[in-house]
């Protein structure tokens, strides 16, 4: 699970000038600073990405919700008696579950794709800390904005962020709201084995429920969001030196420790897909600004493009060469992590040097 979004982004936010004064730049081609009023910056690819990522999550966040309701409906059909809803409905179980994994795994790449965007402008933070980044309620810096009511009448406590909590349930990687009494054998082999979880149906709607209407606030929210140069520029340097604590995440995970892995989430597909879906989102803001940029200096705006590329060149990279086969060890990870970083502190502190030329306030 990541830290908290707003703790994250604060902490960048604040260290953002000081990466500027070691930052390599390109070199000036003018010593006059430019002003930069956000209506003279067309953004309007930043608002299309956003609300295009949203239209994509909400559509797989109603079909978890759809599948939450047909697995409560059917777990209720048999006062929630698990071993009997098995006995009787298990091929049904077993069908809503793959629809639900199939559902999250589209999920995933939506949200994450546009998480730089949403992670990084702070009046749309909170949603990176319900959605992806919050923890739960043991964690209270960090902790998520909601509670989870069940139907039978309970109150979750702050229990993690909805990817999480989705994804460990439906595939039983956490045991916090698995069903009790049966075993977790969703294609009743005989064999508990990884990847299969049969959820407490109360628990499971409230979880689906829950990430559907935060993805639908996220949407609604998305439509009416103007974005800003300062917002652009903003979300560039908050989110792109976040590569230490994205590759500290994928080291403990099933990726990298295998079945010693201490970190249950991340087990539809790689952390290194996530950061090359974030990266990939702060490319495309990038791309908007870089006008801005070279108006101002050319070489600079050149070099960073350059930079955020190659950086985004090397996660994928990895990425291809995991889903390859390739096994990374704890050590590489810590390795390959701390070269991202580099390459992202730099490239934020030339972002940062450059909203300063500009007088494009960076938020905090």
């Amino acid at each position: 699970m990541e830290i908290g979004g707003l703790a994250r982004w604060s902490t960048i936010a604040l260290g953002a000038a000081a990466l500027a004064a070691g930052a390599g730049c390109g070199d000036d081609e003018g010593d006059d600073t430019t002003t930069a009023a956000s209506g003279g910056t067309d953004l309007s690819a930043v608002k299309y990405y956003l609300t295009g990522h949203t239209a994509q999550l909400t559509a797989s966040t109603q079909i978890l919700k759809e599948q939450g309701d047909r697995y409560y409906a059917l777990a209720k059909s048999e006062d929630f008696d698990y071993q009997a809803l098995m006995d009787e409905h298990g091929d049904e179980v077993a069908e809503l579950m793959e629809r639900s994994k199939d559902a999250f795994h589209k999920a995933n790449p939506a949200y994450e794709e546009m998480e730089g965007i949403v992670a990084g402008v702070p009046r749309l933070a909170q949603y990176d800390v319900d959605i992806d980044a919050g923890s739960d309620a043991s964690d209270a810096a960090n902790a998520v904005s909601f509670s989870l009511e069940t139907p039978d009448g309970k109150t979750i406590k702050q229990p993690g962020n909805a990817m999480f909590i989705t994804e460990t349930t439906i595939y039983g990687t956490d045991k916090s709201f698995l069903a009790e009494g049966v075993k977790q054998d969703v294609d009743r082999d005989g064999k508990e084995e990884f990847g299969e979880g049969i959820p407490d149906a109360n628990a499971y709607k409230a979880i689906v429920d829950k990430f559907d209407e935060l993805a639908s606030g996220l949407a609604a929210d998305a439509h009416e969001f103007e974005p800003t140069a300062s917002d652009a520029f903003t979300a560039i340097t908050v989110m792109t030196p976040t590569m230490s604590e994205y590759f500290e995440a994928w080291k403990n995970t099933r990726a990298v420790a295998g079945a010693q892995a201490t970190d249950p989430a991340f087990v539809d597909r790689s952390r290194l897909y996530d950061i090359a879906d974030i990266l990939e989102g702060l490319v495309l803001t990038y791309d908007q600004v870089n006008p801005m940029i070279a108006k101002e200096s050319k070489a600079q705006a050149e070099q960073t493009g350059k930079a955020l590329g190659d950086l985004l060149t090397f996660v994928e990279g990895l990425r291809d060469r995991e889903a390859a086969g390739t096994q990374f060890s704890a050590e590489q990870a810590d390795t390959l992590g701390s070269e991202a970083q580099s390459q992202a502190e730099a490239i934020a502190g030339q972002v940062t040097q450059a909203a300063q030329r500009l007088n494009v306030e960076l938020q905090s």
